[in-house]
């Protein structure tokens, strides 16, 4: 097993895998941090707030949020952490991890965000504690590239 320094904000239970076989562990949505439609942040107006004080976000269509997990983990070298849209949550919900696979590798610091979209026209509801997206952790290594041809480097 791969050791992972892990850090938790309060209330926040660290990534379990749901037995043996899984590959992936989940993610859950701690806090709402930015909403956008198209290319513009949305200010978070009055009622934006009190749903957000109240535990959920309303998602209108194509409208996307960063949303925090309270996790903060050290990647080792040679690995990086995958984010992927949760199995099923595009079918049931219309969400999607935004830049799936969304990749971390040692050079992250700070909390684990996940930007999550609703690529349908519908509302789509998120609430804290929902699982949004999934993990898994992969083993990389560097190319080593050899020109072949006639492109020289």
């Amino acid at each position: 097993m791969l050791k992972i320094e892990l850090e938790c904000e309060e209330g926040v239970v660290q990534p379990i895998y749901t037995d043996a076989n899984s590959a992936t562990f989940d993610f859950m949505a701690k806090s709402f941090k930015k909403l956008f439609k198209g290319n513009k942040e949305v200010p978070l107006n009055k009622k934006l707030q009190q749903s957000i004080s109240e535990g959920y976000l309303t998602l209108r269509g194509f409208e996307r949020v960063l949303i925090g997990t309270g996790l903060s983990i050290t990647v080792p070298q040679g690995y990086v952490l995958q984010v992927l849209s949760k199995k099923g949550g595009a079918l049931k919900k219309g969400l999607i991890v935004a830049d799936s696979p969304s990749l971390i590798d040692s050079n992250h610091k700070g909390e684990i965000g996940i930007i999550l979209a609703n690529n349908t026209p519908f509302l789509s509801r998120v609430q804290l504690g929902d699982v949004i997206a999934q993990g898994l952790i992969v083993k990389f290594q560097h190319a080593l590239w050899t020109p072949v041809g006639g492109i020289k480097f």
